[in-house]
């Protein structure tokens, strides 16, 4: 039943479960050679994780997973992929020969400066090659390009179901059947069948015979296109057309190895057979003119072509490919510089060349210059497209040109597997030391940011923090910081966290970013309105959640309570209280042990710390002091009622038992009401205490710094200015507040003295808490004074609650 299920999963998300593997295994891979020695290695890995990826879709393909649907997206995430494997094939062969064999010929330019003389055709070619490094990357291009090649086999299987000759019988059959007729159709095919008669008598074959040639024609050159000489060969043998492989055999290198062998000891009656054509000359300008012809059909002019660099018969066939044009241009220009290197170097007399062959010589920046203008519009989108253009520039090696073309295609809406690619292109060339320049730099790592944001859409933490960590401490805290903000679960937000110092990445710096961002963010309107009173908001929530980040280093503490501080400041300015609870409960409440530990004593704290912890005994006293106000107007609302008398009775009627009752009931409530008397007078007691603690705090008083030699160095950063503003806006407004709820439990607590002597405390200059009033909450405090010195008069005392002397 679970196959089935996950069988069915897969049909719903079209295999791109199976595609998405490739994030992490992209991410195991770097992880695993992170040696600058299998940066190579790495890139072999990459294609092999994609080809492992490209098997398992194609069997579901096999297998009919999805159904049609299926199958159709399946086959697009193939072609992607195929494609991806291709460009890491030619990244690793072009950057094996740059960085392994080129760096290891520090004296290529000596050489080059005196080429082989007067050795054979292979000799001079085999060290052109050895020296010669932009001619081996010409050659690697053309190997990669062969290698890629798909179509081979479409067009092999078209011959497979052919009879194994292919003799021209059905012309034969014709002419032997004309021959003696009175009339006919003479005129329609040739009259001979050696292999030339049809071009000399411009006559055709047989219509049937004709289509084989043309199906056998395309089959060479399909083979030949993907660089297996040796199977066009075969297929030229295997269907009795041995005279177009002897053709095929006429490119080859001419030695003789018996001038070699001379003064070895080797007996002058032993002659070894020399290898490629003599007269390769003379072979090659006839496959030049007979490519040049216009008799031919075009699959034997095109393979004429190959051999003997005409580009413009190997255009007519493939011009509707990059890749096919691409490997034309590139085989032709190999070409040129083979010949001009034989016929510079080797000491014999040469047939010479048409001056269009000589003429056809370019750079690859002319070829892809002309890929980008190509007359087919196949061919332009494609040298326009990602993949051309990453192709190229890894072709040219211009790096620079490749990340800005990069980073133009991230304005663009582009997929998270494109991000990965480009982002693993770039990581590679950053670190065989291709991106040195501080511009490069910086789009290398706009790239990689771009992938970073693709994968925080994936929530993967541990590739998320791996990537990040090859970024600048900038970016590293805001792109982790954006990932750490948007976690909501407990365990979620410790895995990233487990991840990011794994990683190394700055975690303290990032946690203290995402709990400002998140704390600072303005609160958008939500669509259900304000909650009800008491209640928190789900953004206010998920404020106080994120100080969780700040729990999970004991070394944060100092921040925890830093921005715990500010959440309350700003909590309690809008008169939040419940919310200044839940944030002063997300505080250890060891704190003071804990800084203890961490800075040794409580007289070693630095500045911002010692401000921090004092702040925060400021808001535990005051949170003490509510919650005991809370509690006396509680236990003031539960005030035992007296027992209800009944009005339907008259003094005749009251039997003993009803009397009885009530006088239970009576002696109930009063000892009730006496309890309830001795607890209300208790906790009076406990709140004008918690009361007078607010307002009397030590040292300087209530949310008041204690006394600093000077800020701290980042005050700037840390808002110092800004947060005193905050502190005295605080104290003008909760102070007043204190004093009013501390009047009240005196006053019905008939406490009226106290209440007067409340005047003396805002009088203090001590503490001068006076200046926190303004003019309208003074009077208001005023006038309540004076009710209580009223009912001190009225009591017979003075206004002071002093008994009156004459």
């Amino acid at each position: 039943d679970t196959s089935l299920m996950h069988e069915d999963m897969d049909d719903a998300d079209r295999g791109r479960s199976k595609v998405d593997a490739l994030f992490a295994q992209f991410h195991e891979v770097l992880q695993a050679h992170n040696n600058d020695n299998e940066t190579l290695d790495v890139v072999q890995q990459l294609a092999q994780s994609c080809g492992q990826v490209v098997e398992q879709l194609e069997l579901e393909i096999q297998r009919g997973v999805g159904g049609n649907q299926g199958a159709q997206q399946r086959e697009q995430s193939i072609q992607w992929l195929k494609q991806e494997i291709n460009t890491w094939r030619l990244l690793h062969a072009l950057y094996y020969d740059r960085l392994l064999l080129q760096s290891e010929q520090p004296a290529d330019e000596d050489m080059q400066d005196g080429p082989m003389l007067g050795g054979s055709e292979k000799e001079v070619i085999q060290q052109l090659y050895a020296i010669n490094a932009p001619l081996r990357e010409y050659q690697l291009v053309v190997d990669w390009l062969e290698k890629s090649y798909d179509q081979q086999e479409q067009s092999i299987a078209a011959l497979q179901s052919h009879d194994r000759m292919m003799a021209w019988e059905n012309t034969l059959f014709q002419l032997e059947n004309m021959q003696g007729a009175a009339f006919g159709r003479r005129g329609d095919i040739c009259k001979q069948l050696d292999p030339d008669a049809p071009v000399r008598e411009q006559q055709p074959l047989h219509a049937l015979d004709m289509e084989d040639n043309t199906r056998l024609g395309r089959g060479i050159f399909a083979a030949i296109r993907s660089g297996h000489i040796d199977a066009a060969l075969k297929l030229c043998k295997h269907y009795g057309q041995t005279w177009r492989a002897a053709i095929l055999e006429g490119w080859r290198l001419h030695e003789d190895p018996n001038y070699e062998q001379s003064g070895h000891g080797l007996s002058g009656h032993e002659k070894l057979p020399i290898e490629g054509n003599p007269r390769r000359d003379v072979w090659k300008r006839c496959a030049w003119l007979l490519a040049d012809s216009q008799k031919y059909d075009e699959f034997t002019r095109a393979t004429a072509g190959i051999f003997c660099g005409h580009l413009g018969a190997l255009k007519t066939l493939l011009q509707g490919s990059w890749q096919d044009l691409l490997w034309a241009y590139v085989k032709v220009q190999i070409d040129i510089r083979v010949e001009s290197e034989i016929r510079g170097c080797c000491l014999k007399r040469y047939q010479p060349m048409p001056d269009e062959y000589w003429n056809g010589k370019m750079t690859l920046e002319q070829i892809f210059d002309e890929l980008h203008v190509a007359k087919d519009a196949a061919v332009r989108d494609y040298a326009q497209g990602q993949l051309g253009v990453i192709q190229q520039h890894l072709i040219l090696d211009t790096c620079g040109e490749l990340l800005q073309h990069m980073c133009r295609w991230l304005d663009k809406e582009l997929q998270p597997h494109q991000l990965r690619f480009m982002a693993h292109i770039v990581l590679f060339m950053r670190q065989i030391g291709r991106i040195e320049q501080t511009s490069q730099q910086q789009l290398a790592e706009r790239i990689i940011a771009a992938y970073v944001e693709a994968l925080i859409e994936r929530e993967q933490p541990t590739e998320i923090a791996y990537y990040a960590a090859g970024l600048s401490n900038k970016l590293q805290v805001q792109l982790y910081s954006k990932f750490l903000a948007q976690l909501d679960q407990k365990r979620a937000r410790e895995l990233a966290l487990d991840a990011a110092l794994q990683a190394g990445l700055d975690v303290e710096q990032i946690t203290r970013h995402t709990v400002e961002t998140i704390r600072l963010a303005s609160t958008p309107p939500t669509a259900l309105g304000a909650p009800l009173a008491g209640e928190v908001s789900a953004t206010d929530k998920r404020k106080i959640q994120s100080l969780e980040y700040l729990t999970h280093l004991m070394e944060q503490r100092g921040e925890l309570v830093w921005q715990a501080n500010a959440m309350m400041r700003q909590y309690l300015a809008g008169s939040k209280l419940e919310c200044v609870r839940l944030v002063f409960a997300m505080v250890p409440a060891d704190l003071i042990n804990q800084l203890v530990k961490i800075f040794g004593s409580l007289d070693n704290l630095p500045v911002r710390e010692e401000c921090s912890l004092k702040e925060y005994l400021c808001y535990n006293v005051y949170l003490a002091g509510i919650d005991s106000f809370n509690e006396w107007t509680r236990l003031q609302q539960t005030k035992p009622q007296p027992p209800q008398q009944s009005s339907q009775k008259s003094a005749g009627q009251e039997n003993f038992t009803e009397r009885m009752n009530a006088e239970h009931k009576e002696q109930t409530y009063r000892s009730e009401l006496a309890r309830w008397e001795q607890k209300l007078k208790e906790q009076s007691k406990a709140t004008t205490d918690a009361l007078f603690n607010v307002l009397l705090f030590p040292e300087k008083g209530w949310l008041i710094d204690p006394f600093i030699a000077k800020p701290p160095e980042n005050a700037a950063a840390l808002q110092w200015d800004h947060r005193h503003l905050q502190l005295e806006k605080l104290r003008s407004i909760c102070l007043p507040e204190v004093t009013l709820l501390l009047h009240e439990v005196l006053f019905k607590s008939g406490d009226y003295a106290g209440c007067v002597r409340l005047a003396d405390e805002i009088a203090d200059e001590r503490r001068q808490l006076y200046k926190v009033y303004t003019k309208q909450k003074l009077i208001e405090l005023l006038t309540k004074l004076a009710d209580a010195s009223l009912l001190l008069l009225n009591n017979k005392l003075d206004p002071w609650g002093y008994p009156i002397t004459a």
